[in-house]
Protein backbone atom coordinates (compact mmCIF):
# COMPACT_ATOMS: atom_id res chain seq x y z
CA UNK A 1 0.00 0.00 0.00
CA UNK A 2 1.27 3.46 -0.87
CA UNK A 3 2.07 5.55 2.23
CA UNK A 4 -0.65 8.02 3.18
CA UNK A 5 1.71 10.95 2.60
CA UNK A 6 2.15 9.87 -1.04
CA UNK A 7 -1.54 9.75 -1.95
CA UNK A 8 -2.03 11.66 -5.18
CA UNK A 9 1.68 11.64 -6.04
CA UNK A 10 2.02 8.32 -7.91
CA UNK A 11 2.52 10.02 -11.28
CA UNK A 12 5.25 12.29 -9.94
CA UNK A 13 7.03 9.36 -8.29
CA UNK A 14 6.94 7.37 -11.53
CA UNK A 15 8.33 10.31 -13.50
CA UNK A 16 11.22 10.78 -11.08
CA UNK A 17 11.93 7.05 -11.16
CA UNK A 18 12.11 7.12 -14.97
CA UNK A 19 14.50 10.07 -14.90
CA UNK A 20 16.77 8.21 -12.50
CA UNK A 21 16.64 4.94 -14.46
CA UNK A 22 17.65 6.69 -17.68
CA UNK A 23 20.52 8.51 -15.98
CA UNK A 24 21.78 5.38 -14.20
CA UNK A 25 21.78 3.37 -17.45
CA UNK A 26 23.47 6.03 -19.59
CA UNK A 27 27.07 5.19 -20.44
CA UNK A 28 27.85 8.84 -21.18
CA UNK A 29 26.06 10.54 -18.32
CA UNK A 30 25.05 14.17 -18.23
CA UNK A 31 23.19 15.97 -15.44
CA UNK A 32 19.45 15.38 -15.24
CA UNK A 33 17.33 18.01 -13.52
CA UNK A 34 14.01 17.63 -11.70
CA UNK A 35 12.37 20.78 -10.34
CA UNK A 36 9.52 20.34 -7.84
CA UNK A 37 7.54 23.44 -6.92
CA UNK A 38 4.59 24.04 -4.64
CA UNK A 39 3.32 25.93 -1.64
CA UNK A 40 4.37 25.14 1.91
CA UNK A 41 3.02 21.84 3.19
CA UNK A 42 2.22 20.17 -0.14
CA UNK A 43 4.84 17.45 0.42
CA UNK A 44 7.81 18.42 -1.74
CA UNK A 45 10.39 17.04 0.69
CA UNK A 46 8.35 13.89 1.27
CA UNK A 47 8.13 13.31 -2.48
CA UNK A 48 11.90 13.64 -2.82
CA UNK A 49 12.47 11.26 0.11
CA UNK A 50 10.01 8.70 -1.26
CA UNK A 51 11.60 8.85 -4.71
CA UNK A 52 15.07 8.36 -3.25
CA UNK A 53 13.86 5.40 -1.24
CA UNK A 54 12.52 3.70 -4.35
CA UNK A 55 15.38 4.36 -6.79
CA UNK A 56 16.91 1.27 -8.41
CA UNK A 57 19.78 0.85 -8.75
CA UNK A 58 20.56 2.57 -5.49
CA UNK A 59 22.48 5.86 -5.91
CA UNK A 60 26.17 5.44 -5.24
CA UNK A 61 26.23 8.92 -3.71
CA UNK A 62 23.53 11.17 -2.28
CA UNK A 63 24.42 14.79 -1.53
CA UNK A 64 21.67 16.75 0.22
CA UNK A 65 21.72 20.31 1.48
CA UNK A 66 19.54 23.28 2.40
CA UNK A 67 19.78 26.82 3.70
CA UNK A 68 20.47 27.54 7.34
CA UNK A 69 17.31 27.79 9.44
CA UNK A 70 17.62 31.49 10.27
CA UNK A 71 19.79 33.59 7.97
CA UNK A 72 21.40 32.28 4.75
CA UNK A 73 25.15 32.44 4.29
CA UNK A 74 27.30 32.01 1.16
CA UNK A 75 27.34 28.44 -0.15
CA UNK A 76 24.88 27.17 2.46
CA UNK A 77 23.92 24.20 0.27
CA UNK A 78 27.49 23.00 -0.11
CA UNK A 79 28.28 23.68 3.55
CA UNK A 80 25.35 21.45 4.52
CA UNK A 81 26.61 18.74 2.16
CA UNK A 82 30.10 18.91 3.65
CA UNK A 83 28.91 18.92 7.25
CA UNK A 84 30.18 15.82 9.03
CA UNK A 85 32.03 14.50 5.96
CA UNK A 86 35.69 13.57 5.89
CA UNK A 87 37.14 16.00 3.36
CA UNK A 88 40.81 15.35 4.12
CA UNK A 89 41.27 13.34 0.90
CA UNK A 90 39.72 15.90 -1.42
CA UNK A 91 42.24 17.44 -3.79
CA UNK A 92 41.36 21.04 -2.91
CA UNK A 93 43.12 23.96 -1.21
CA UNK A 94 42.42 23.53 2.54
CA UNK A 95 41.66 27.22 3.06
CA UNK A 96 39.10 27.27 0.21
CA UNK A 97 37.49 24.09 1.49
CA UNK A 98 37.27 25.55 4.99
CA UNK A 99 35.56 28.65 3.60
CA UNK A 100 33.10 26.64 1.50
CA UNK A 101 32.29 24.45 4.52
CA UNK A 102 31.71 27.56 6.67
CA UNK A 103 34.20 26.32 9.23
CA UNK A 104 34.88 28.72 12.12
CA UNK A 105 38.61 28.43 11.44
CA UNK A 106 38.26 29.57 7.81
CA UNK A 107 40.62 32.46 6.92
CA UNK A 108 39.12 35.91 6.47
CA UNK A 109 40.79 36.32 3.10
CA UNK A 110 38.92 34.33 0.48
CA UNK A 111 39.22 33.62 -3.21
CA UNK A 112 37.67 35.76 -5.93
CA UNK A 113 33.99 34.86 -6.51
CA UNK A 114 34.60 33.21 -9.88
CA UNK A 115 37.46 31.12 -8.56
CA UNK A 116 35.45 30.10 -5.51
CA UNK A 117 32.54 29.02 -7.71
CA UNK A 118 34.84 26.84 -9.81
CA UNK A 119 36.25 25.29 -6.63
CA UNK A 120 32.71 24.64 -5.36
CA UNK A 121 31.83 22.81 -8.59
CA UNK A 122 35.06 20.82 -8.34
CA UNK A 123 34.21 19.90 -4.75
CA UNK A 124 30.89 18.40 -5.87
CA UNK A 125 32.57 16.58 -8.76
CA UNK A 126 35.07 14.98 -6.39
CA UNK A 127 32.30 13.90 -4.03
CA UNK A 128 30.20 12.45 -6.87
CA UNK A 129 33.12 10.59 -8.42
CA UNK A 130 32.00 8.01 -10.97
CA UNK A 131 28.42 8.15 -9.62
CA UNK A 132 25.64 7.72 -10.33
CA UNK A 133 24.62 10.29 -7.73
CA UNK A 134 21.61 12.24 -6.58
CA UNK A 135 21.99 15.88 -5.57
CA UNK A 136 19.10 17.09 -3.41
CA UNK A 137 18.45 20.82 -3.05
CA UNK A 138 15.88 21.53 -0.34
CA UNK A 139 14.06 24.87 -0.34
CA UNK A 140 15.79 26.61 -3.21
CA UNK A 141 13.78 29.72 -2.32
CA UNK A 142 15.73 30.06 0.94
CA UNK A 143 19.19 29.71 -0.57
CA UNK A 144 21.80 32.44 -0.80
CA UNK A 145 22.92 33.88 -4.18
CA UNK A 146 26.21 31.91 -4.18
CA UNK A 147 24.33 28.64 -3.72
CA UNK A 148 21.90 29.56 -6.52
CA UNK A 149 24.86 30.14 -8.85
CA UNK A 150 26.38 26.82 -7.83
CA UNK A 151 23.15 24.90 -8.45
CA UNK A 152 22.88 26.49 -11.88
CA UNK A 153 26.46 25.49 -12.71
CA UNK A 154 25.89 21.92 -11.57
CA UNK A 155 22.77 21.64 -13.74
CA UNK A 156 24.79 22.43 -16.85
CA UNK A 157 28.10 20.78 -15.89
CA UNK A 158 29.42 18.42 -18.57
CA UNK A 159 29.71 14.72 -17.76
CA UNK A 160 28.38 14.96 -14.21
CA UNK A 161 26.61 11.63 -13.53
CA UNK A 162 23.94 13.04 -11.24
CA UNK A 163 20.22 13.64 -10.91
CA UNK A 164 19.69 17.10 -9.48
CA UNK A 165 16.39 17.20 -7.54
CA UNK A 166 15.34 20.71 -6.55
CA UNK A 167 12.38 21.52 -4.28
CA UNK A 168 11.19 25.09 -3.88
CA UNK A 169 8.28 27.32 -2.95
CA UNK A 170 7.13 30.08 -5.32
CA UNK A 171 9.93 32.50 -6.17
CA UNK A 172 8.00 35.38 -4.56
CA UNK A 173 8.91 33.82 -1.21
CA UNK A 174 12.62 33.66 -2.05
CA UNK A 175 15.45 35.33 -0.20
CA UNK A 176 16.56 36.77 -3.55
CA UNK A 177 13.46 36.63 -5.82
CA UNK A 178 15.12 37.90 -9.01
CA UNK A 179 18.04 35.50 -8.66
CA UNK A 180 15.68 32.62 -7.83
CA UNK A 181 13.67 33.31 -11.00
CA UNK A 182 16.86 33.23 -13.08
CA UNK A 183 18.06 30.07 -11.33
CA UNK A 184 14.77 28.25 -11.95
CA UNK A 185 14.74 29.40 -15.57
CA UNK A 186 18.23 27.99 -15.99
CA UNK A 187 17.29 24.70 -14.36
CA UNK A 188 14.08 24.25 -16.34
CA UNK A 189 15.94 25.10 -19.54
CA UNK A 190 18.18 22.05 -19.25
CA UNK A 191 17.38 19.50 -21.94
CA UNK A 192 15.06 16.79 -20.63
CA UNK A 193 14.39 18.60 -17.36
CA UNK A 194 11.50 17.24 -15.31
CA UNK A 195 9.11 19.94 -14.12
CA UNK A 196 6.58 19.11 -11.42
CA UNK A 197 4.19 21.36 -9.52
CA UNK A 198 2.46 19.92 -6.47
CA UNK A 199 -0.96 21.29 -5.69
CA UNK A 200 -3.42 20.48 -2.90
CA UNK A 201 -5.17 17.12 -2.75
CA UNK A 202 -8.59 16.88 -4.35
CA UNK A 203 -11.59 15.59 -2.34
CA UNK A 204 -11.19 12.08 -3.77
CA UNK A 205 -7.57 11.97 -2.60
CA UNK A 206 -8.55 13.24 0.84
CA UNK A 207 -11.10 10.41 0.93
CA UNK A 208 -8.31 7.93 0.10
CA UNK A 209 -6.18 9.25 2.96
CA UNK A 210 -9.10 8.92 5.38
CA UNK A 211 -9.78 5.38 4.16
CA UNK A 212 -6.19 4.41 4.90
CA UNK A 213 -6.05 6.10 8.29
CA UNK A 214 -9.41 4.71 9.40
CA UNK A 215 -9.03 1.23 7.95
CA UNK A 216 -12.26 -0.74 7.78
CA UNK A 217 -14.51 2.28 7.47
CA UNK A 218 -15.61 4.26 4.45
CA UNK A 219 -15.67 8.03 5.01
CA UNK A 220 -18.96 9.71 4.22
CA UNK A 221 -19.20 12.40 1.59
CA UNK A 222 -20.07 14.89 4.32
CA UNK A 223 -16.93 14.02 6.28
CA UNK A 224 -14.68 14.19 3.20
CA UNK A 225 -16.10 17.55 2.15
CA UNK A 226 -15.71 18.98 5.65
CA UNK A 227 -12.10 17.80 6.00
CA UNK A 228 -11.22 19.03 2.52
CA UNK A 229 -12.67 22.48 3.23
CA UNK A 230 -10.98 22.63 6.61
CA UNK A 231 -7.50 21.76 5.28
CA UNK A 232 -7.76 23.14 1.77
CA UNK A 233 -6.41 19.79 0.62
CA UNK A 234 -2.98 20.70 2.00
CA UNK A 235 -1.24 17.43 3.00
CA UNK A 236 0.55 19.04 5.94
CA UNK A 237 -2.65 20.60 7.29
CA UNK A 238 -4.39 17.25 6.81
CA UNK A 239 -1.64 15.46 8.74
CA UNK A 240 -1.90 18.01 11.55
CA UNK A 241 -5.68 17.52 11.73
CA UNK A 242 -5.38 13.74 11.84
CA UNK A 243 -2.66 13.93 14.50
CA UNK A 244 -4.84 16.19 16.66
CA UNK A 245 -7.64 13.59 16.58
CA UNK A 246 -5.51 10.44 16.72
CA UNK A 247 -7.25 7.54 18.46
CA UNK A 248 -10.72 9.01 17.98
CA UNK A 249 -13.50 8.11 15.57
CA UNK A 250 -13.61 9.71 12.12
CA UNK A 251 -16.56 11.88 13.19
CA UNK A 252 -14.23 13.65 15.62
CA UNK A 253 -12.71 15.40 12.59
CA UNK A 254 -15.92 17.40 12.32
CA UNK A 255 -15.30 18.94 15.73
CA UNK A 256 -12.70 21.60 16.61
CA UNK A 257 -9.32 20.13 17.51
CA UNK A 258 -8.73 19.92 21.28
CA UNK A 259 -6.19 22.38 22.66
CA UNK A 260 -2.85 20.82 23.59
CA UNK A 261 -2.55 23.20 26.55
CA UNK A 262 -4.57 26.16 27.81
CA UNK A 263 -3.77 29.10 25.51
CA UNK A 264 -2.52 32.27 27.12
CA UNK A 265 -4.86 35.20 26.36
CA UNK A 266 -3.48 37.57 23.77
CA UNK A 267 -4.42 41.23 23.43
CA UNK A 268 -6.46 42.20 20.36
CA UNK A 269 -4.42 42.52 17.16
CA UNK A 270 -5.04 46.27 16.93
CA UNK A 271 -3.42 46.72 20.36
CA UNK A 272 -0.23 44.84 19.43
CA UNK A 273 2.54 46.64 17.54
CA UNK A 274 2.71 45.09 14.05
CA UNK A 275 6.51 44.88 14.11
CA UNK A 276 6.73 43.16 17.50
CA UNK A 277 6.93 39.36 17.48
CA UNK A 278 4.68 37.46 19.87
CA UNK A 279 6.06 37.40 23.39
CA UNK A 280 7.08 33.96 24.72
CA UNK A 281 4.07 33.80 27.05
CA UNK A 282 1.75 34.42 24.08
CA UNK A 283 3.02 31.49 21.99
CA UNK A 284 0.29 29.44 20.35
CA UNK A 285 1.65 26.06 19.25
CA UNK A 286 0.13 23.56 16.84
CA UNK A 287 -0.31 19.94 17.83
CA UNK A 288 2.73 18.85 15.82
CA UNK A 289 4.87 21.65 17.29
CA UNK A 290 3.97 20.39 20.77
CA UNK A 291 5.10 16.90 19.73
CA UNK A 292 8.40 18.23 18.38
CA UNK A 293 8.79 20.27 21.56
CA UNK A 294 8.47 17.02 23.53
CA UNK A 295 11.34 15.60 21.49
CA UNK A 296 13.49 18.65 22.27
CA UNK A 297 12.72 18.30 25.96
CA UNK A 298 13.89 14.68 25.66
CA UNK A 299 17.16 15.92 24.13
CA UNK A 300 16.57 14.35 20.72
CA UNK A 301 18.32 15.46 17.55
CA UNK A 302 16.25 16.42 14.51
CA UNK A 303 16.94 13.01 12.97
CA UNK A 304 15.82 11.20 16.11
CA UNK A 305 12.69 13.37 16.35
CA UNK A 306 11.83 12.67 12.71
CA UNK A 307 12.12 8.92 13.30
CA UNK A 308 10.06 9.07 16.50
CA UNK A 309 7.27 11.11 14.91
CA UNK A 310 7.32 9.51 11.47
CA UNK A 311 8.01 12.73 9.58
CA UNK A 312 10.92 14.05 7.50
CA UNK A 313 14.01 15.65 9.05
CA UNK A 314 13.33 18.80 7.04
CA UNK A 315 9.81 19.01 8.49
CA UNK A 316 11.26 18.73 11.99
CA UNK A 317 13.69 21.52 11.14
CA UNK A 318 10.81 23.75 10.07
CA UNK A 319 8.95 23.01 13.32
CA UNK A 320 12.06 23.78 15.38
CA UNK A 321 12.44 27.08 13.53
CA UNK A 322 8.80 27.91 14.28
CA UNK A 323 9.29 27.03 17.95
CA UNK A 324 12.34 29.31 18.18
CA UNK A 325 10.39 32.15 16.61
CA UNK A 326 7.17 31.68 18.59
CA UNK A 327 8.87 31.33 21.96
CA UNK A 328 11.53 33.98 21.36
CA UNK A 329 14.27 31.44 22.06
CA UNK A 330 17.77 31.52 20.62
CA UNK A 331 18.52 27.80 20.82
CA UNK A 332 16.99 24.34 21.16
CA UNK A 333 18.02 24.28 24.80
CA UNK A 334 16.18 27.54 25.48
CA UNK A 335 13.04 26.13 23.83
CA UNK A 336 13.19 23.06 26.09
CA UNK A 337 13.69 25.26 29.15
CA UNK A 338 10.76 27.41 28.02
CA UNK A 339 8.54 24.32 28.00
CA UNK A 340 9.66 23.36 31.49
CA UNK A 341 9.22 26.88 32.85
CA UNK A 342 5.69 27.09 31.45
CA UNK A 343 4.87 23.59 32.73
CA UNK A 344 3.57 22.48 29.37
CA UNK A 345 2.22 18.95 29.18
CA UNK A 346 4.43 17.65 26.38
CA UNK A 347 4.87 14.01 25.50
CA UNK A 348 8.46 12.81 25.11
CA UNK A 349 8.37 9.97 22.56
CA UNK A 350 11.00 7.26 22.58
CA UNK A 351 13.29 7.13 19.57
CA UNK A 352 12.86 3.54 18.52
Amino acid sequence: MMPVSMVGRAGELAELDRAWSILAADRRPAPTVAVITGAAGVGKSLLVAAALDGFAPRPAVVLSGAARVHSPAPYDWLAAVLSGRDTSRLDLPPDALAWLAQQPTAPRERYAPGTLLRLAVRTVRLLVGAGPAVLVVEDLHSLDPASLNLIGELATAADLPALLMVATRPTAESVAPDLAVRALSRLCGVRGAVRQHLGPLCPAEVAEVLSQVYAGSRPSGRLVAAVWRRTGGNPYALTELLAAHAGQSPDALLRPAPAQHPPVPRPPAHRRPASRPAAPDEAELTGREVEVLGCLVAGMSNKQAAKALGISVRTVTVHVSNLLRKTGSASRTEVALWAVQHRLQVRTPVDG
